[in-house]
């Protein structure tokens, strides 16, 4: 379409005057015109303005469909805006867009950070344990709040946690007449920013970070003593080869310390265990380390609530494997995906065996002995011996 029906605009608290040309004339020519109550008042729109549905609703828009239509969002529509909820939904040529700085970009100029090597985060709509992946001694992170209240809340679950020393700015109305900003430490913070629309910047200082190498402290997790000890995990995840965007079946989860740290690395995925109470420990880890939107909890037994799940890139069998859940997990993988499986028993670590001469791959045995007290002295307490095999179908 040569002539796009709708016009996606980002405005700022400078409000028209900060608007483009393009952006002023798409406006003047949209018989409609959709927004939050700010951004309408901001463009001074009144008869032909929309607010925008609550909870929000694309399709409201796309009922508009081949109108002059146009869209306000704040700032960068496709930075935690709007922008690709509607776009993604319309053909390449019915839709143009007109960016203003985003809140990060603003934000990042106030305090002369280098945008580029800043953690942006939206968490207006999100739990704050979305930060805890990203909070490592001197990180940069620019946030998205509520208000003013959910920055003291902020200040307050970064003190609770160990990183109240951490520097703490609050920028409000950042680019128009009111803007404010305010630096503290997260630990005094005790006012609300004037207002509504908050960004929260801190410089993080005080507690340890998560590490970025596989096999993290036990202790970390919740969980029954079902779980893939450190060093062995440690290993499952070397075979496993985690990727950015790629999506792992863990069967039979135990604590899901496998999925946390497959997601940890930007990834997805199913966690699948028989066990309820277990489920729930998986349930309770991956909110705990801001990864609820990444796992997906599946409370039943393999392999017969395999079939209704998307394909995986990777697979990993943590115990109760036997030869018909095999059968089902390869038949259902796509030739390419990696699968890593353990065995302690000595029928699993037979049928271990035979799946490597028959399918290739690489077996491996591990033994591993911790230093303990023996009397006076100290010797060496072996824990049960782990068979790992893994194999790309």
């Amino acid at each position: 379409m040569a002539d796009p029906w709708l016009t996606i605009i980002g405005i700022g608290e400078d409000g028209l005057a900060g608007l483009s040309e393009a952006s002023r004339n798409a406006l003047a020519r949209a018989e409609t015109v959709f927004g939050g109550e700010r951004h309408l008042a901001l463009a001074g729109l009144t008869a032909r303005g929309r607010p925008w549905p609550v909870p929000f609703d694309a399709d409201v828009v796309l009922s508009y469909r081949g109108r002059p239509t146009a869209v306000l969002a704040s700032g960068d529509p496709f930075w935690y805006g709007v922008g690709a909820g509607i776009a993604e939904k319309l053909d390449a040529g019915e839709w143009i867009a007109h960016s203003a700085p985003s809140v990060f970009s603003l934000a990042a100029a106030r305090l002369g950070w280098r945008l580029e090597a800043v953690v942006c985060l939206g968490l207006h709509a999100a739990p704050f344990e979305r930060l805890v992946p990203h909070l490592a001694s001197g990180a940069r992170i620019i946030c998205l709040v509520r208000d003013g209240k959910a920055a003291g809340d902020l200040a307050r679950w970064l003190t609770e946690r160990g990183w109240g020393a951490s520097a703490f700015w609050t920028l409000a109305a950042l680019g128009g007449p009111h803007e404010s900003v305010g630096e503290c430490r997260a630990e005094s913070y005790t006012r609300a920013s004037a207002g509504k629309l908050v960004a929260v910047a801190l410089q993080a200082k005080g507690a340890q970070g998560l590490s970025r190498g596989s096999g993290l402290p036990d202790d970390f997790f919740a969980h029954d003593g079902q779980i893939t000890k450190r060093p062995v995990r440690a290993l499952a995840l070397s075979a496993l080869a985690p990727c950015p965007g790629e999506r792992l079946w863990d069967i039979g989860a135990g604590s899901g310390s496998i999925s946390v740290e497959w997601t940890l690395c930007g990834g997805t995925a199913i966690a699948v265990e028989t066990r309820e109470d277990r489920a729930a420990n998986v349930r309770s880890n991956a909110v705990a380390f801001g990864l609820a939107h990444r796992v997906t909890v599946i409370t039943g037994k393999a392999p017969e609530v395999l079939a209704a799940l998307e394909a995986p890139d990777a697979v990993f069998i943590g115990g109760g494997l036997d030869i018909a859940m095999f059968d089902a997990v390869w038949s259902r993988i796509a030739p390419g995906t990696r699968l890593v499986a353990h065995a302690v028993t000595l029928e699993t670590e037979a049928l271990l065996g035979e799946l490597h001469q028959r399918h290739g791959g690489e077996l491996m045995r591990v033994e591993i002995s911790h230093a303990g007290p023996l009397g006076r002295y100290r010797s060496w307490q072996a824990a049960r011996p782990v068979v790992q095999w893994s194999v790309v179908r």
